[in-house]
């Protein structure tokens, strides 16, 4: 007899509730965060996240400490908000976007504030874009055109 047979709840291991959408998923993520005024530079952050029906939750460092992480995200439109707790220390309030290159947005403690951008591991730091572009070769310019460009 099986346990659903017997009355008894079905047992669900994290994997079949870890949410779905690809742009959230659990497990390790890296980033940074900006603050221009008191210090400026990227500062790294790496954190272990848990997305499931809408529910933040997670912990990390970084050169403050060690953080808790709670909020929520909308597979909808890819909206985030959530708390940062500093472990004895003070909390920071988080607000992005996840459009499928992690999720960047803006942080604030009181009258301070600054960007963001984190991705889960596996994915390269999508705000170091680089643009590549490919030109033929330059065609020879025969003199009588270039001594015409020239005089002008």
């Amino acid at each position: 007899m099986t346990p659903e047979q017997a009355g008894e709840p079905e047992q669900t291991s994290e994997a079949s509730v870890a949410e779905t959408d690809p742009r959230f998923p659990s497990g390790k993520w890296g980033g940074f965060w900006i603050q221009k005024i008191l210090q400026p530079g990227r500062w790294p952050q790496e954190m272990q996240l848990s997305f499931h029906k809408g529910v933040i939750a997670g912990e990390g460092r970084d050169r403050i400490g060690a953080f808790l992480i709670r909020g929520f995200y909308s597979t909808e439109d890819g909206r985030c908000r959530w708390t940062k707790r500093y472990v004895g220390k003070h909390d920071v309030y988080y607000q992005g976007f996840n459009e499928g290159k992690g999720i960047w947005g803006t942080w604030s403690i009181d009258l301070n504030h600054g960007g963001f951008h984190i991705w889960p591991e596996g994915m390269s730091d999508p705000s170091n874009a680089t643009l590549e572009a490919e030109a033929d070769v330059p065609a020879e310019v025969p003199a009588s055109v270039g001594e015409a460009v020239a005089a002008g």
